[in-house]
């Protein structure tokens, strides 16, 4: 009877859920993450699609963009409203907007805070009853087994104010902090780059006498040297100062990297057993945004809840055409966030993740990627059948054209695809990367087979959709991987790729001098599982196409970024979500001073062209307007003759939500979307438990099965206590 009872015990909770029973009736928005946990969430640090998640719903810039409106508008977040800079000459009288640049030493950014903007709940902010802080003093072992902000005993928070934003621009400048940014920001922000200079010294003569090796690094207080560019005049009102007119400074204010941190932040993980034990801002970071970091779980599961002390905010009443009609308005004047948390769970291929979204266990399968609605429309598109489930189900897949782009990356500074040491070896190693920009054949790639994660060929590093932008327009094409033949833009032919190569010294694959095959190392930043081996199985061969061979060299996102901060890769995969709509926001991805390797920018593939460079910087300073589309121009130019990337593709940009989520819309540099989604957490109770009927049968069967062998079992043990000794019975 055992085996039956245990059977029907089992019935209630036989289900797939990662989640525990009753999960579903929570107001709580459930996703997946594919790869390791985000390494960092400091705002500082933290410059990759997947660690955005969850930086932008903490922290709060003082710009973001309207989550509706295409093209994309700035909106205020932690500001009051978008400011507008002003300009000063050299004596530091204002001049008129329009003065040319020649005469504009300064523009002034004065913007204006929001009053009673608070931190989320911390230990960082709690004090005694003298107004002394309580954990700023911990001495080494009275951490404890502490791991989370949480555990411990008093947690406070205070008012954001501008001194907490002058704070965040100066911490680009410390020596203990990897700010991907700060070469771009030391251009610009007055006095940074010497500030720069003044904390490794400050910090050097901190650390004198202390191990190399320490991992809890004594506080350096950055309130101690005051920055020339970045003053709080008051509580609420934050002065930036920039060296000339630099207009894209306005989007910088809607990213991660100029929002708001605490001193009290760096005090606090600075103490003794922080590391040892995790606690840092790069896994608890301390913000005023909508949610806070609440749960986690190293690679295994990430929780955000609202923050408590979250401003009064609400949801927008105006979009862009369609909007209305799709229902993106019908919240309009609503609170957010709509959910009370947001839960990711790691799940580590796309298959099962797929299959958890199907089944309603997942609102949408990953909050960073935005080629999960391009996957599922494939799907859907390649079968009557798959069509009228998702429809039946009701899933919604919103696609657009977005500003982002995926391609493979030479590192300059590698012998033999990098930019060479001699002008031979310059022009050798050029034509190299010409033949294999020209062999990989992008349009069969990403446009016929893995239509999944498609999009159109790229001819350049401008994205289409950005002032300025020339792709996609009639007889605008790369002349050095495309040619024109009968009215038509088509791939050159491998032939012209053949005659590259013996340029570069490899006819045939081989060295003309050694004979020895030509092999070169592709660094992919993800470990491949069988659904990414297709993609990696097809570059092999665009290679072989040349004689090439490719040797794949795959890591985790995290070692893969280790890597390339050293400079040990030769070719890599890499993409690019827009910061914002303007062309800089690609174009400082091959600006020299930008270098991955050597300054820790963006700069992935270390590129460096001192005429590019000059062409970037005066770039910089322009409006829109023809001058810049002619400097853009010859910007483009320059790299499609340098060939530092294959150009790859403008990617499709489409998100998946249940069609109980509401108000989800693509849009690449919309990070902060959870706050506005809502969850009809009763539709998606009772389709969960449609979509999942357990299968009694077997069970039942099993049950029956068990009966039987009890039954049987007993009536043998009854037969064998009658028998008598004799054969008989008693």
């Amino acid at each position: 009877m055992v085996g039956g009872a245990l059977a029907l015990a089992l019935l209630p909770a036989c289900n797939n859920s990662p989640f525990p029973r009753g999960a579903e009736r929570e107001n709580t928005l459930y996703m997946a993450f594919a790869e390791r946990s985000p390494r960092y969430l400091d705002p500082t640090s933290s410059y990759t699609a997947p660690e955005s998640t969850y930086v932008y719903e903490i922290s709060e810039p003082p710009y973001g963009y309207h989550p509706l409106k295409r093209p994309y508008e700035l909106i205020p977040r932690a500001a009051s409203n978008v400011a507008k800079p002003y300009f000063l000459d050299k004596q530091g009288q204002r001049l008129p907007d329009n003065a040319p640049d020649a005469l504009i030493a300064e523009a002034v950014y004065d913007i204006e805070i929001r009053p009673g903007l608070k931190w989320s709940p911390h230990p960082a902010f709690a004090k005694d009853a003298q107004g002394q802080y309580l954990y700023h003093h911990l001495k080494p072992g009275e951490l404890g087994d502490k791991r989370s902000p949480f555990e411990f005993q008093q947690l406070a928070t205070r008012e954001v104010v501008a001194e907490d934003f002058v704070y965040a621009l100066k911490r680009h400048a410390s020596p203990r902090l990897e700010a991907p940014v700060s070469a771009v920001f030391s251009e610009h922000v007055l006095g940074l780059k010497d500030y720069m200079a003044l904390l490794t010294r400050e910090s050097e003569k901190q650390l004198t006498g202390l191990p190399d090796n320490l991992a809890d690094k004594p506080f350096l207080d950055l309130r101690q040297w005051p920055l020339a560019g970045a003053v709080a005049v008051n509580d609420h009102l934050l002065r930036i100062r920039l060296k000339g007119r630099y207009p894209q400074w306005q989007y910088w204010l809607a990213t991660n990297f100029t929002a708001p941190v605490p001193w009290e932040a760096d005090a606090f993980y600075a103490q003794p057993g922080m590391a040892a034990n995790s606690m840092s801002m790069n896994r608890w970071p301390i913000g005023s945004g909508p949610f806070m970091m609440t749960e986690y779980v190293q690679d295994r599961r990430h929780v955000m809840s609202r923050n408590p002390h979250y401003r009064p905010d609400t949801y927008p009443c105006e979009g862009a055409p369609g909007d209305a009609e799709a229902g993106r308005l019908a919240d309009c004047g609503k609170p957010v966030p709509f959910v009370d948390k947001v839960v990711a769970i790691n799940v580590k291929e796309r298959v099962p993740i797929k299959e958890l979204f199907k089944q309603g266990y997942l609102d949408l399968p990953e909050m960073d990627r935005a080629d999960w609605g391009v996957n599922l429309a494939v799907d859907r598109d390649d079968s009557d059948s798959v069509r009228a489930f998702f429809e039946q189900r009701g899933f919604q897949l919103p696609m657009t054209v977005d500003i982002s782009n995926w391609y493979l990356g030479f590192n300059w500074m590698d012998p033999v695809v990098g930019r060479g040491d001699t002008p031979e070896q310059q022009r050798r190693n050029r034509a190299l990367r010409q033949a294999i920009s020209i062999a990989i054949d992008w349009e069969e790639g990403y446009g016929r087979i893995f239509r999944d994660k498609g999009g159109d060929a790229a001819h350049g590093p401008i994205p289409p959709g950005v002032f300025g932008s020339k792709e996609g327009q009639p007889g605008e094409f790369n002349p050095v991987t495309h040619r024109l033949l009968n009215g038509k833009v088509e791939r050159r032919p491998i032939e012209d790729a053949f005659k590259l190569m013996e340029q570069a010294g490899y006819p045939g694959g081989r060295d003309a001098t050694t004979g020895k095959p030509l092999v070169l190392n592709y660094d992919f930043q993800r470990v491949v599982t069988p659904e990414l081996k297709a993609e990696n199985d097809w570059l092999i061969r665009q290679f072989a196409k040349l004689g090439i061979q490719l040797d794949i060299r795959a890591t985790d996102f995290n070692q893969f970024q280790e890597k390339i901060l050293k400079g040990k890769h030769q070719i890599f995969w890499w993409g690019w979500f827009a910061d914002y709509p303007d062309a800089e926001n690609f174009l400082f991805l091959l600006y020299g001073p930008n270098s991955k390797s050597q300054h820790e920018g963006e700069n992935t593939a270390n590129y460096l062209n001192p005429k590019f460079d000059r062409l970037y910087r005066k770039l910089q300073s322009l409006e829109d307007g023809p001058e810049k589309a002619d400097v853009m121009a010859q910007m483009n130019d320059i790299v499609r003759q340098d060939a530092p990337w294959a150009w790859g593709y403008w990617s499709y940009s489409a998100v998946a939500f249940q069609r109980w989520v509401h108000n989800g819309k693509p849009g690449v540099v919309v990070r902060d979307r959870a706050r506005y989604l809502r969850v009809d957490t009763e539709d998606r109770t009772r389709s969960i438990a449609a979509w999942n009927r357990p299968v009694w049968w077997p069970l039942l069967v099993l049950a029956v099965g068990g009966l039987a062998i009890f039954f049987g079992t007993r009536r043998a043990w009854v037969k064998r206590e009658s028998a008598t000794a004799l054969g008989g019975t008693r």
